[in-house]
């Protein structure tokens, strides 16, 4: 001590921070299957396989506002049904950083943009989610929990319609519903049930097919909302 002046002890260097990361999983249906996007990854220890797209989040940005980013950036749209699933938290979860990820689920009807690798994987496409090759990271975790969401909340919300075109037949809705179930439902019981729930409403229209015309219908509103479904 020196002039009543205490020394300061030294202190350790801090420790460096876990990083955020959004993951998201985007749902379509196409060819009678749910399907999802993948990105192939271009480098690192998981170079060559495929992932859902994400990324770390930028300084500024909301987890939502990164989710979104990465699903334009591959898809080119802005306007899908998105919703916050998990957070995964491991540690070694990814190999090169303790990064936490911020996992989302995302809706759409099937489009025909193209879809937009970028600079950062090697490849971007649409997989059957039922038949999904080993995937990076826990990513196949992410997946499960992803599709166990989407089941559980056909049965209580609305969110159907984030898969559907503004125009569409019942059996064709009907069809949505058994291809995320992975089960056949009544026909004329999901009709009677789906009627009455004041959802949708009758266009002034038909679509002609295969078998007699088919009234089309368009949902009444097309924002999410819970109502007990099946």
């Amino acid at each position: 001590m020196d002039g009543g002046v205490q020394a300061v002890p030294e202190q350790a260097p801090l420790a460096a921070q876990p990083r955020v990361a959004v993951d998201a999983v985007l749902f379509t249906i196409a060819d009678g299957e749910l399907q999802t996007l993948l990105v192939k990854i271009k480098n690192g220890p998981f170079r060559g396989q495929w992932a859902f797209p994400g990324g770390l989040v930028k300084v500024g940005e909301t987890l939502e506002e990164a989710a979104r980013r990465e699903l334009y950036e591959k898809t080119g749209v802005r306007d899908l049904y998105l919703e916050q699933l998990y957070t995964f938290g491991d540690a070694h979860r990814d190999p090169t950083a303790h990064t936490i990820s911020v996992a989302y689920f995302a809706l759409v009807p099937y489009f025909a943009h193209a879809l937009q690798r970028g600079e950062k994987y090697a490849d971007v496409g649409w997989f059957p989610v039922r038949s999904l090759p080993p995937l990076a990271y826990d990513h196949n975790a992410i997946a499960a929990s992803a599709l166990q969401r989407l089941q559980a909340k056909l049965s209580y919300t609305n969110i159907v319609y984030s898969l559907l075109p503004p125009e569409f037949t019942l059996a064709e809705l009907q069809d949505i519903y058994e291809v995320i179930l992975g089960r056949t439902l009544d026909r004329r019981n999901f009709r009677r049930k789906i009627l009455a729930l004041g959802l949708l409403k009758p266009l002034q229209k038909t679509r002609r097919g295969a078998h007699r015309p088919a009234m089309l219908y368009s949902f009444v509103r097309r924002s999410p909302m819970n109502i007990e479904v099946l």
